[in-house]
């Protein structure tokens, strides 16, 4: 499995774009399996669910508001921010059938995310909190009250990708971020359920938290690392367009 590291930190849309063109290329069958693991810049990246709704523009205002670049994301149902304290951790893989192993590619991710978790000392748990923001049967919480990765899933003919936030640090500051982007969209949440890594594990750095990723994923797939290539990026650009805010 190739591991990328590439981010694009002034340009967080491009960030959405490229996994976008990983996705394509690996359904064409010119790419193989890709891992991603990067530091995001301050985005709130906004599901299609929240595009239709008559607050959609003022929770991009309110995301700006807070310093946070609101981006129209490839996977994931609401909004949901993180900034350079959080980790974006991603699989792209060829799928026969994408349809038969949805479920078992949310289990065994959700799993592999919480098993890292667990390794750094936190009490880990798969299962949907109530009254989580961006609510998910496979978010992974501390003790299944404070919801720390959120993971979603994209597929096409060929190929799937499942996408995850890991939060590190910075929880108050997201959700204050969060409080006011899902009062625009007219959405209710427990605001106590959002926090961060460091809020159960105070001092936890990125790094350790990308070495429990990287060791977890390594276990049963050899990682081979590589950058972003230029076709890759070049299809990227042309889909920037479609995951850029549209205000």
């Amino acid at each position: 499995m190739r591991l990328l590291r590439d981010s694009f930190p002034d340009r967080p849309a491009l960030d959405i774009a490229v996994s976008h063109a990983l996705l394509n290329r690996v359904a064409a069958g010119e790419l193989g399996a890709t891992m991603r693991l990067y530091n995001p810049a301050p985005t709130t990246a906004f599901g299609r669910l929240d595009v239709l709704r008559a607050g959609f523009a003022r929770a991009g205002a309110a995301a700006r508001r807070h310093r946070l670049e609101p981006v129209v994301r490839l996977a994931g149902g609401h909004a949901a921010a993180y900034d350079e304290d959080a980790l974006i951790y991603e699989e792209i893989t060829p799928q026969p059938d994408v349809t038969a192993g949805l479920h078992e590619r949310f289990r065994d991710g959700a799993a592999l995310l919480a098993g890292a978790l667990d390794d750094l000392g936190v009490d880990a748990r798969v299962g949907e909190i109530p009254g989580e923001y961006c609510a998910g049967a496979y978010t992974v919480s501390a003790s299944g009250r404070l919801k720390l990765v959120g993971v979603a899933q994209r597929a096409v003919r060929g190929a799937a990708l499942l996408t995850a936030f890991v939060l590190v640090g910075g929880g108050d500051r997201l959700r204050d971020a969060l409080v006011d982007v899902y009062r625009a969209l007219d959405l209710s949440w427990d605001p106590q359920t959002a926090g961060a890594l460091d809020d159960v594990l105070p001092g936890i750095s990125i790094g350790a938290v990308e070495r429990a990723l990287l060791d977890a994923r390594a276990r049963d797939a050899e990682l081979s690392v590589a950058t972003v290539d230029a076709a890759t990026l070049e299809l990227a650009r042309e889909l920037e367009p479609r995951h850029a805010w549209p205000g």
